[in-house]
């Protein structure tokens, strides 16, 4: 999951000496990249959708401000545990990889179903529908804007992000840095002006923060999956440990705080509540997860067309084009704050069985090198407290997250018949694999040459 590049290597055969270009990915990165990446993945559109849903949630100013600290703090535990796993287990693959390396097959394939079925389109859905309403309300102001248009907007930001991370891994990685920048930036921006407000004596928003009449426990728990989104892309923490990972997480959560008090020092909780674009900034990635994908057809668990890479470009074309069409649907159909709780059950499901497989992996293997160890107090605190969250909220919203335990149930009879190949007919194994070779042939990708373990 980390940054990836290419690189070449010179063969030697017998009869002379000859160069050839390996179809080759290596990871480079340096410790102010993978500050700058780790921030650039975490900061994006969350903090500047996020606040109504954890306001919402939480019920007043006060509980919501602590809800931003506490979600700083968990996603600091979870990089840290991640870092762990990151280090132990050095294939690619993130999430995948660590429960295939802990729990084993079903569970990782089941994460890798859950993934491409529903996470990733839904994410990178609210993410541009967050752009597309940032991009195309300023133009309409103080006017509602055109649905259609902040969609149409929307897929054009998708397609410009997947046309790039087909094009050019490194260009990728590039233009990251910069919109982290950017975004960086745009935080300093709106928090200036609200630090000024408060210092002015502008606090009317902040008496009374922590009403007991408004405040909704039962709904804590969607509270801290808008929260934990904004944060959300700690998990790729495993790059440099643990300075890019405390310096960025510490950085993240004093920003956070800061431009949610920016926000209520400038706006009533009902003025922030009737909107769903509180900011105007520049749109994250997605590209990284299809590196997922990309690992697990490699270990057998997805079509090994999505195994392969461009023979020129040497980027994962067929598992970066396989998430473009569910981005649009799902992004043409979803509204940002069901999807949210929609996807998020599942992703603290299986970060939390992730980090529960750290566990078990250190009971079992006591003698397993582990270049970083985080402590036990903060891996168990952290374990428990996301299967918390995540068990709450099958209570507070049954309807979209049991929708997405029953589509992680899907992915059971899928793995028995797909990857056992239990009673799969002849025929149609022999029609899926000339599909398969032709698919590549237009592509116009192949496997690896060196596997990149």
């Amino acid at each position: 999951e980390s940054v990836v590049k290419v690189t070449k290597i010179k063969k030697e055969q017998d009869k002379g000496k000859m160069e050839e270009e390996a179809v080759r990915l290596r990871r480079e990165i340096g410790l102010l990249p993978a500050v700058s990446f780790i921030i650039g993945t975490v900061v994006g559109s969350g903090i500047f959708i996020a606040p109504k849903g954890v306001l919402m949630n939480s019920g007043s100013v006060g509980l919501s401000l602590l809800v931003w600290a506490l979600c700083g703090i968990l996603s600091l535990f979870g990089a840290l545990c991640y870092a762990e796993l990151g280090t132990t287990f050095t294939k690619s693959g993130g999430h995948y990889t660590y429960l295939l390396e802990t729990l084993g097959p079903l569970p990782a394939f089941l994460r890798l179903w859950v993934e491409f079925l529903f996470i990733r389109p839904a994410v990178a859905s609210y993410v541009s529908l967050a752009f597309g309403r940032y991009v195309v309300e300023p133009l309409f102001a103080p006017c509602p804007a055109p649905s259609a248009l902040i969609k149409l907007v929307s897929i054009l930001g998708v397609t410009f992000v997947v046309a790039v991370n087909c094009w050019s891994v490194s260009m990728a990685s590039r233009t990251q840095v910069t919109l982290t920048f950017i975004k960086m930036f745009a935080l300093v921006l709106i928090i200036i002006p609200g630090v000024i407000a408060l210092a002015k004596g502008k606090t009317e928003n902040f008496q009374n923060g922590f009403e007991l009449e408004s405040i909704t426990l039962d709904r804590l728990p969607l509270a801290f999956y808008n929260g934990l989104y904004a944060y959300g892309g700690w998990y790729f923490a495993h790059l440099n440990i643990p300075l890019a990972i405390i310096c960025s997480m510490v950085t993240v959560t004093v920003f956070y705080v800061l431009v949610n008090v920016a926000y209520y020092t400038v706006m009533t909780p009902a003025e922030l509540l009737l909107s769903d674009a509180v900011a105007v900034v520049s749109k994250e990635y997605y590209e990284s997860r299809s590196w997922m994908l990309f690992v697990g057809a490699r270990e057998g668990h997805w079509p090994p067309i999505f195994s392969m890479i461009h023979v020129r470009q040497r980027t994962p074309l067929p598992a970066v084009l396989l998430l473009y069409p569910l981005v649009v649907v799902m992004l043409i159909t979803g509204e940002i704050y069901q999807l949210i709780n929609f996807a998020s059950f599942s992703r603290w499901f299986f970060i939390a069985l992730a980090t529960l497989g750290m566990l078990v992996h250190r009971y079992r293997f006591p003698h397993h090198p582990r270049p970083f160890k985080v402590p036990l107090v903060i891996a168990v605190i952290f374990t428990v407290v996301c299967f918390f969250i995540v068990g709450l909220s099958l209570y507070s919203d049954p309807w979209n997250t049991g929708r997405s335990c029953a589509l992680t149930l899907t992915g059971v009879p899928v793995y028995f018949v797909t990857v056992h190949r239990f009673r799969v007919p002849h025929r149609l194994t022999h029609t899926f694999n000339y599909c398969s070779k032709q698919l590549q042939i237009l592509l116009e990708v192949a496997q690896q040459e060196v596997q990149t373990y």
